[in-house]
């Protein structure tokens, strides 16, 4: 089959087109021919070797995180899928490889694709869903009239969180530019804040909830935005010693997270507030549950661009220009 592989961890590096051999599969899995895959930010972190302590990929590896596609065929044990079913999913991590034309991925980490959806539409919302979901529904647990700060709203993840977030009966708050502003509120934020001439800091107070996906900088602002109790989550880092802990990681690991995470523990715990970093889990159960709200019309996926398979690595460069406004696609024929 044909994939777009890392042949070794280089910042910017070029992935390259080649011949891979067919998936093996084992009892759980599922055989999926991929019509769509998108494009994350998190691609290029592998790419970059940012997490290869965490997750030891050893080059050359094919990438990608989303896809939406084809049951081709199915494992012995799985009962849940058939050939034919239209599925998609987010392969658990150190199975990865969706920028391809097959991947065999465990059957606990897919769903049935959202019947309203297209396969360009689904394959953009597993990744960015699971972590708005694991976000709000279960490190968060929004309710009504909570109220949710919700970091760079026009972006993959925000457009989504944006969403869920409302539904869930929050007031939400986002940043972005005064262009994407209309964009964001068609959405549902409550308070629009233009990044490039407000300081969100400023401008909020008593806040929930914040989710912080940007700098280092922007995570220390954001524990003033919230109220005593509150809760800020990172989704961009650092990670810290209940996240080490989570994966059994050795002394050694533990004690960097702890020095990592140590400056904003500190702040979030002299202010009250809890602080936590969430690295996101494949998880086909909260799928399913996401594509009930999608087909119901709660939530709808936001398309920046599409590419072609062949044009994969201009993508993903597309992506990291931080220009995006929802996601980028890739289609195989």
């Amino acid at each position: 089959m044909k994939a777009f592989v890392v042949e070794k961890y280089k910042k910017k590096g070029l992935l390259r087109l080649t011949d891979m051999p067919d998936p093996e599969m084992g009892a759980n899995d599922v055989l999926v021919r991929i019509q769509a895959t998108a494009i994350n930010l998190f691609d290029a972190k592998i790419r970059d070797g940012e997490f290869k302590l965490l997750l030891p990929y050893r080059p050359p590896f094919i990438l990608g995180h989303d896809l939406a596609g084809t049951v081709i065929r199915v494992g012995a044990k799985v009962r849940q899928f058939k050939a034919g079913d239209e599925v998609y999913g987010r392969p658990r991590d150190l199975r990865i490889g969706t920028f391809a034309e097959m991947i065999a991925v465990d059957a606990a980490d897919l769903a049935l694709k959202p019947e309203s959806l297209t396969m360009e539409q689904a394959a953009s919302i597993p990744l960015v869903g699971l972590t708005a979901w694991q976000a709000l529904v279960e490190l968060g647990k929004v309710k009504p009239g909570h109220k949710v700060f919700i970091q760079a709203g026009s972006g993959g993840f925000g457009t989504f969180a944006i969403q869920l977030a409302k539904h869930l009966g929050a007031t939400v708050a986002t940043t972005t530019s005064a262009a994407n502003a209309e964009l964001v509120k068609r959405l549902g934020a409550d308070v629009v804040i233009d990044y490039k001439t407000q300081d969100f800091e400023q401008v909020l107070s008593g806040y929930d909830l914040v989710l912080n996906s940007q700098d280092a900088k922007t995570l220390a602002k954001s524990v003033d935005v919230l109220k005593p109790g509150g809760k800020l989550i990172s989704i961009s880092g650092p990670p810290d010693v209940s996240f080490a802990r989570s994966l059994r990681l050795n002394y050694v690991l533990r004690l960097v997270m702890r020095l990592l995470s140590r400056g904003i523990v500190k702040k979030a715990t002299s202010r009250g507030v809890d602080y936590s970093f969430l690295f996101m889990r494949a998880e086909g159960h909260q799928l399913g549950e996401i594509a009930k709200l999608i087909d119901a019309g709660v939530i709808r996926p936001v398309l920046d661009r599409t590419f072609p398979f062949a044009q994969t690595p201009d993508a993903l460069a597309y992506v990291e220009t931080g220009r995006a406004k929802g996601k980028v696609v890739v289609t195989l024929p």
